[in-house]
């Protein structure tokens, strides 16, 4: 690898790949706590809020975690950490798309009638 990153923020790769968002959370936290000015790293933290939110129904902070995420992570484009951004931005762009709109909220029991947001698996290219 040609740049040593913080240990969480290899840690995230792993957990997002397996689909623990709330894991991601609590380590891009650690780290935006740290550097509270690095918008790339919350925009990571939101887009993995999202993604948690989702999981369990809510849609309006889906909605809105997703756009907030957009409009911080779109500064860092192309590329940066290692991390293909125009990925990235184009991921949550298709997530936008596919969560129902006029929804806020969906019950536990009915959430596997929401449709299947698109894969995305993260890798750095470092």
């Amino acid at each position: 690898m040609s740049e040593d990153y913080p240990y969480e923020y290899y840690q995230f790769f792993i957990k997002f790949n397996e689909g623990d968002y709330y894991t991601c959370h609590d380590l891009l936290e650690d780290m935006w706590m740290e550097d509270k000015g690095n918008l790339f790293l919350k925009g990571l933290l939101q887009m993995s809020v999202a993604l948690y939110h989702y999981s369990y129904g809510n849609l309006k902070g889906t909605r809105i975690m997703m756009k907030v995420a957009h409009e911080y992570l779109r500064e860092y484009r192309p590329e940066h950490w290692g991390l293909d951004l125009e990925q990235v931005i184009g991921y949550i762009e298709q997530c936008l798309t596919a969560i129902p709109d006029g929804i806020d909220k969906v019950p536990y029991s009915e959430i596997s009638s929401l449709p299947a947001l698109p894969p995305l698996f993260l890798y750095l290219n470092d």
